[in-house]
């Protein structure tokens, strides 16, 4: 007989692929596909592909013993003290309910067969956790710096993640970008392209942005993402002809010995429970020492 499990509300939109690392082991993305192919795995008792995007409610069916035998019982190695202590201090908001925290560049929110290290692996054995489990309520990308929250509890991270898809939670960035616009201030909105089972799909994406400062090489911007897709910002001022500094997928340059993204998660506003809250994080120091050397604005956001 197989082992079933049914997925949760956080689990929503993730690869099955994506699934299977996370809340498994560290498997082989070959044995995955393998797996796959063969009906070892099944998404409600159903062959899928690798690329197979979770829904609500979706069942899966594990066949194969050795991923039954540890299904639930992945085990993270302990981060170190120092690692902890390090990322705690980047922490806004601290309430029963959730926490806010300024993430880092280049520390990816979730695990991955590739990944050494990450923020929930890190909050989990922190005192922050020490009488609940982190609950993921959104993402932003590995290079991305800002804003981030993680719920403390089941009901909260319901309530977070519905916010979410309704849109009824708006988050501002701060983006370095080359280049110069010619309207300050405008609304980007076009379809962007992802692909689904081997088909492609077109999703409308929306960006309001304002153009904060520039010289003549580099623009800085605000950004107001109205839907989420994925890399929107990125992919948007791209299609501007202003792509972002440090951007390895949509624009090669190496802006710094570092070569960080200049992209940054500014401001988190949103209503719980009849209660208004809005988060802001600080810029990164490289972030901050890159406007100083180019002559930019660095306040008033």
């Amino acid at each position: 007989m197989p082992e079933v499990i049914k997925i949760d509300d956080l689990s929503i939109g993730l690869r099955i692929d994506k699934w299977i690392k996370i809340n498994l082991t560290k498997i082989p993305q070959s044995l995955i596909e393998k797996d796959l192919r063969k009906g070892k795995i099944k998404v409600n008792n159903k062959k899928i592909k690798s690329s197979y995007k979770l829904n609500k409610s979706d069942l899966i069916y594990l066949y194969n013993i050795a991923y039954k035998n540890l299904s639930r019982i992945k085990k993270n190695i302990p981060p170190k003290k120092t690692l902890i202590k390090e990322t705690e201090k980047y922490v806004i908001e601290n309430n029963t309910d959730f926490v806010v925290i300024n993430k880092k560049s280049g520390l990816p929110v979730q695990g991955g067969t590739k990944v050494k290290e990450n923020l929930i692996n890190i909050l989990s054995n922190s005192y922050y956790f020490e009488n609940s489990k982190p609950y993921i309520v959104h993402r932003i990308d590995k290079d991305t710096s800002g804003v981030l929250i993680i719920a403390k509890n089941r009901k909260t991270a319901q309530q977070l993640t519905s916010l979410f898809r309704i849109r009824k939670i708006h988050k501002t960035y701060l983006a370095l970008s080359f280049g110069q616009i010619d309207k300050s201030k405008d609304t980007i909105e076009n379809n962007l392209i992802r692909y689904e089972n081997n088909k492609k799909i077109f999703e409308k994406a929306i960006t309001q942005y304002q153009s904060i400062d520039n010289n003549n090489k580099y623009t800085l911007f605000k950004l107001k993402p109205i839907t989420g897709r994925k890399h929107q910002i990125r992919k948007h001022l791209t299609d501007l002809n202003c792509p972002i500094v440090g951007d390895k997928k949509y624009f090669i340059y190496k802006p710094s010995k570092n070569n960080q993204l200049m992209l940054h998660a500014y401001e988190i506003k949103f209503i719980l429970n009849n209660k208004k809250f809005t988060f802001k994080a600080n810029i990164p120091e490289y972030f901050k020492q890159f406007l100083i050397k180019n002559n930019l604005k660095q306040k008033d956001f």
